[in-house]
């Protein structure tokens, strides 16, 4: 919190594990969405009380150094940072955020022992994200601080569990001293409360932030956002392999009526265009892309369509170009109306989630 900001004091239901171990007012992370999680989504969350999650895997170190610095200038707040597990250069990162004094690394898949020792050791909390009990039993066993439990509604890469479900194994599985986060479809107060009954400690928002007054993604983009309904999602493998929830769009349609042998000649010409972006150079890319497959188990050309899928997602969220990419999202964003600022919403959350709270009270 800054200077100047206000302090609003919620009901003591809501100040959860969450809070006090990332420091935050609120039970609320944003999690770090590529080329969306950036500098000004990320500061309005953390000024509002939330933990907001940088999202730095589509970053080249010094991007990344120069967003964590810049966030330093926006708000004294903690907030996180995004990374990919099996980074080649996850050991420099690491040394790198420890030394901006960066409270929290997330990781959308199991990091490695070693990289859950080597956080600790500098100081910095790790939680993962799962979406199957085993996977929250695999990374409780190599002693992450917190988990986010993924339902199957949440966007992008997801799992085929719903929220409802495996949200109580997850807190079942992992245990009392691991905090757990639910993902997966919230978006306002009452979601909130059901998280805290099912046992977690707070939520964790994708697509409600991203269809904020501070999200940098296109304002024609948000409106087609905010048309979606609860059925106009897919989850679909065509675009790496991997199941993937997104918006259903003709291009979308397109991508899954392709052989695999022309999906592969559009990564290939994609290739290039990352390494523009990221300053990647083929050696990097080559190492990254046989780490990816190791850590994995994924095949090679999995492993050559996740080269893709910034891309994709940078050219609608980004470039304004559904036509030519693809908008991930969850179901929720079949019930979103509106774009409230950050702080807003969360402002929002918590005032409904109160009221609810008073109402099983029986006040």
């Amino acid at each position: 919190m800054t200077s100047g900001e206000a302090a609003r004091e919620a009901h003591p239901a809501l100040r959860t594990r969450a809070c006090e171990l990332f420091g935050v007012r609120y039970p609320i992370v944003q999690t770090g969405m590529g080329w969306v999680s950036g500098v000004h989504l990320t500061s309005a969350t953390a000024r509002a009380g939330g933990l907001g999650i940088l999202a730095a895997v589509t970053m080249s170190d010094e991007q990344m150094i120069a967003a964590v610095r810049e966030m330093r200038e926006r708000t004294d707040a903690p907030f996180g940072v995004n990374l990919r597990p099996d980074q080649p250069d996850i050991a420099e990162r690491v040394r790198a955020l420890a030394a901006e004094g960066v409270k929290v690394v997330s990781f959308a898949g199991a990091p490695a022992k070693d990289t859950v020792s080597m956080l600790h050791d500098a100081g910095v909390l790790c939680m993962v994200t799962v979406g199957m009990r085993r996977h929250a039993e695999k990374v409780a066993a190599l002693g992450v601080d917190a988990v986010i439990a993924q339902g199957g509604e949440g966007g992008g890469h997801t799992g085929p569990v719903p929220t409802s479900l495996l949200l109580p194994q997850v807190v079942d599985a992992v245990g009392a001293d691991i905090p757990v986060l639910a993902a997966g479809g919230f978006h306002d107060g009452r979601g909130l409360v059901s998280a805290l009954a099912y046992g977690a400690d707070g939520i964790a928002m994708g697509t409600r932030f991203l269809l904020t007054a501070e999200s940098r993604v296109p304002e024609q983009v948000k409106r087609d956002y905010l048309k979606a309904e609860v059925t106009s999602t897919v989850v679909t493998t065509a675009v790496d392999g991997l199941p993937q929830r997104v918006i259903a769009t003709e291009f979308v349609n397109g991508l899954e009526r392709r052989s695999p042998w022309r999906r592969g000649l559009g990564i290939l010409r994609a290739s290039t265009r990352l390494r523009e972006l990221t300053g990647q150079s083929p050696a990097k890319a080559a190492r990254e892309g046989l780490a990816m497959r190791r850590r994995q188990g994924l095949t090679l050309f999995q492993v050559a369509a996740a080269v893709n899928v910034p891309l994709l997602i940078k050219a609608a969220l980004v470039e304004g170009r559904p036509d030519a990419g693809v908008l991930p999202t969850g179901q929720v964003a079949g019930v979103v109306d509106d774009l409230p600022t950050v702080a807003e919403l969360i402002d929002r959350i918590i005032t409904e989630a109160e009221t609810v709270l008073e109402r099983l009270a029986g006040k």
